[in-house]
């Protein structure tokens, strides 16, 4: 994969959607606020054990996923149902990748709150601005009861959201990343699970033994550092600013590149900005409802990716300018 892309590998090889984690009960609300303001601040907080299905592509593909949380610390396992036999085992911050079919084992230090789900909602979002917001229906999901809630655009250059949350819990046991056209580009959902369950510490351990495996430590190869950039977008559109700014070097380079973080508090567009060199490539590419565009801007090659649609990664690309 392109280093523009920024995904470590373990997280390219783990095929996963859009969730945030269980919190305490609430009442039945139809205020949409409430309810996302709950799911927010519960996330990361309930240990479960389930079955996770992800659509996009018109296949499927099945995980089994443990999730325990204790004294703050994350643990983790995460086992494709189908191919390799891939799983992800989690403890805290550091991960190990298994490959059963390499004997390999790749071994990242991740930052983020979750291994296997994306963002969702926050009380960052200006809804009324950019979104709407809405509890369309009550609908079972996972034999649960759930409420739908609806997050609609107000324009070509963000995706819409439908949300299933456990009524009991405010757990989101299915969503859909929409298009304009209103059908589903990636569905993730659970065909069964059990919240709130005791975790037994060996369903956390890994299925082979990785003795004899070969360990590829990645945590020490990416550097990162906090800088300024003169670097700005000449045509970002409504709704968008600038996150956070970072150089990266990656592995196998000793040039840095410039990251440019946008986000809308729902849309999260990375820019990355390295200067041009022989085989760049231009134009648009894409992987389900994840979209990029690379453009050369004077002597820089200009990357934008994001889960968002064509248009926009396409207008940030190409109106990055230095100041």
């Amino acid at each position: 994969m392109e280093l523009l892309h920024r995904r470590s590998l373990c997280e390219l090889l783990l095929v996963c959607g859009s969730f945030v984690f269980a919190g305490p009960a609430l009442a039945a609300s139809d205020d949409p606020r409430e309810w996302l303001n709950r799911m927010g601040a519960a996330v990361q907080s309930t240990s479960y054990e389930g079955t996770v299905i992800r659509i996009r592509g018109g296949e499927a593909e099945s995980l089994k996923v443990v999730h325990q949380v204790a004294d703050g610390v994350i643990r983790e396992k995460v086992v494709a149902q189908e191919g390799n036999g891939l799983e992800i085992i989690r403890n805290g911050n550091e991960v190990h990748c298994i490959l059963p079919d390499r004997k390999s084992v790749l071994v990242e230090k991740w930052d983020d709150q979750s291994t296997l789900f994306s963002t969702l909602p926050s009380s960052e979002i200006r809804f009324g601005n950019e979104y709407d917001v809405s509890i369309v229906r009550e609908e079972r999901v996972a034999g649960r009861q759930t409420r739908l809630l609806a997050i609609r655009p107000h324009d070509s250059y963000r995706y819409g959201y439908r949300i299933w949350l456990d009524r009991a819990t405010a757990f989101p046991l299915q969503t859909q990343l929409i298009g304009d056209d209103g059908v589903a580009i990636e569905q993730v959902m659970f065909a069964e699970i059990s919240l709130n369950k005791e975790i037994d510490a060996s369903a956390l351990a890994p299925s082979y033994s990785t003795e004899e495996f070969r360990w590829f430590n990645q945590s020490n190869h990416h550097v990162t550092r906090s800088v300024d950039t003169d670097w700005v977008c000449e045509n970002l559109p409504r709704g968008f600013k600038v996150i956070s700014t970072h150089e990266e070097k990656m592995p196998g380079s000793e040039a840095f590149v410039t990251h440019i973080l946008y986000s809308d508090g729902l849309a999260n567009v990375s820019v990355f900005i390295a200067q041009l060199g022989e085989g760049n490539s231009q134009g648009p590419s894409s992987v389900s409802g994840s979209n990029s565009f690379s453009a050369i801007v004077g002597d820089h090659h200009v990357t934008a990716v994001g889960e968002v649609p064509a248009i926009t990664v396409e207008q940030i690309a190409t109106t990055m300018r230095p100041r």
